[in-house]
């Protein structure tokens, strides 16, 4: 399957969840990042639950300190 991850193709197994997709792509620590799937953010207690499908686009944005 295929999708759009921060503006990146990125090709995954069928039936991948969002927690899936993390895992893979970020090795370390997962605090303090936010998911959007086309557009829509995905709360945190849901990631093991939401399965991606074809041509998602998924924003990963990872918060960031300092002024």
């Amino acid at each position: 399957m295929q999708i759009k991850l921060n503006n990146q193709i990125k090709i995954l197994a069928e039936q991948s969840t969002v927690q899936q997709l993390l895992d893979d792509v970020m090795f370390e620590n997962q605090k303090g990042i936010a998911v959007a799937v086309n557009r829509n953010v995905i709360q945190k207690n849901n990631w093991k639950n939401h399965f991606l499908n074809q041509n998602d686009e998924v924003l990963i944005i990872k918060a960031t300190q300092g002024g």
